[in-house]
């Protein structure tokens, strides 16, 4: 490919992949079964090298091989009400939005509506299958690629993937080969009932950090779900696990697809036990990050859908919220609440359940396709009190985490009382 006479561009694009792997013991280039999701979504004051570098890159006519997908946009100033400091701060931050988005559309981004950072799912279609090699860096992505549809690609650097998609090729170590797949950690779920994703997630991740883990006792739970509930279940624990931790791939015994062909031979010599029970996660607990017990000051926004809700979920938390808010006697939320899904997710539900949509719009909700952790980066924003439901956006950014029910009570009640409410914001 250096010989071929494609220019000096790709010379140094080839020149980048090979020396990125070679840093990592790869003796080869391989090449790339399906799409690039790219993990840079974001026209950040400060990147201006990068930008510089796709201007180079374009103008030799350089594009992937096939068309790619992105994560989610950092704003979304149609849905989302912002207090003129956001305003200003998003201004300044991400000055360079348009250049960039007009710089992915010419480089292969498949479509306007392609900024989503679970572009896996069905709505954005970028689905990859079952021993695919892929080129992907997005943290959240990459395990759920790797671990529920059994996909191989590392956990590589922003624009060393969107290299890899011009090339058409990816430097094989890591998890590419299946001797970076074996299983270094082997945890045993033994809770009485299934644990939230994120807490599980982030309890397991923090555990084994870049290791790869093969879950025990996970699939009595699991196998008894709807397939997208488990395969939503199965999002937000990877992507858990992967933001407290490092984790890139995870095996659940009787449950993810290499695990279901191959069992316990996927355990590498030498292997880590442990044990997640319920005492792991009682306050007494001294391992596991459990839930902020207090933020100290009235929260005044919730975000929900980090990484972005499935269509599933959408519903889902609407109804919960719409049906608290009609059992606690209230028209609208009482705190700023935006849930954060794929373009198209927000497009089929409201074709799809028009009136509902309606509802929720009045009840105060936002439904928005930006990123939260991105949202989170404004100054304006970081210093605000903000709670969620994710360990991902609470382990990236100053959100405070809490469980379901009492993000749900919060959101239709305010204050800073942990009231139980018996409904669940599934996500």
């Amino acid at each position: 490919m250096l010989d071929d006479g494609s220019g000096e561009a790709m010379s140094k694009v080839i020149q980048t992949l090979v020396r990125y792997g070679e840093l990592f013991g790869a003796t080869r280039l391989v090449p790339l079964d399906g799409p690039t999701h790219v993990v840079t979504s974001m026209g950040m004051a400060g990147l201006e090298a990068a930008f510089d570098l796709l201007d180079m890159l374009i103008a030799a006519g350089a594009k992937t091989v096939e068309p790619f997908t992105v994560d989610p946009r950092p704003y979304d100033f149609d849905a989302v009400p912002y207090t003129d400091d956001e305003v200003r701060d998003i201004r300044a931050l991400y000055p360079h939005q348009d250049r960039y988005e007009s710089q992915l559309r010419a480089l292969g981004l498949k479509d306007d509506d392609a900024f989503s950072c679970t572009a896996y799912l069905p709505e954005t279609g970028n689905t990859p299958g079952e021993g695919d090699v892929l080129s992907w860096a997005e943290s959240s992505a990459v395990v759920f690629a790797n671990s529920v549809l059994g996909a191989r690609t590392n956990r590589n650097s922003g624009l060393i993937e969107l290299m890899g998609a011009i090339a058409g090729r990816a430097p094989e170590f890591g998890l590419l080969l299946d001797s970076g797949r074996l299983a270094t950690w082997k945890g045993d779920v033994r809770t009485a009932t299934l644990p939230p994703a994120t807490v599980l997630g982030s309890e397991i991740g923090r555990r084994v950090v870049e290791g790869v883990p093969y879950i025990t006792g996970l699939d009595r739970f699991l196998t008894n779900l709807q397939p997208s509930a488990a395969r939503d279940y199965l999002k937000d624990f990877g992507a858990a696990t992967a933001s407290s931790g490092a984790v890139g791939l995870f095996h659940i015994e009787n449950v993810t697809p290499e695990a279901i062909r191959l069992g316990t031979a996927l355990l590498a010599d030498g292997f880590t036990s442990f044990v997640v029970d319920d005492a792991t996660f009682t306050p007494s607990s001294t391992t596991v990050r459990l839930p902020d017990l207090d933020l100290g000051v009235e929260p005044d926004t919730a975000l929900i859908g980090c990484p972005h809700l499935s269509r599933e979920q959408l519903s889902s938390v609407v109804g919960s919220i719409l049906r608290a808010l009609e059992q606690a006697g209230r028209e609208r939320v009482s705190i700023r609440t935006i849930l954060s899904t794929a373009p198209h997710a927000v497009r089929a539900f409201r074709a799809e359940q028009p009136a509902t949509y309606e509802r929720a719009i009045a009840a105060g909700m936002s439904i928005s396709t930006f990123c939260p952790a991105l949202h989170m980066n404004c100054p304006s924003s970081a210093g605000s009190p903000v709670i969620t439901n994710s360990h991902k956006l609470r382990t990236y950014t100053t959100s405070h985490f809490f469980e379901d029910d009492v993000v749900l009570n919060r959101i239709v009640h305010g204050g800073n009382a942990a009231v139980q409410t018996g409904q669940e914001v599934t996500s």
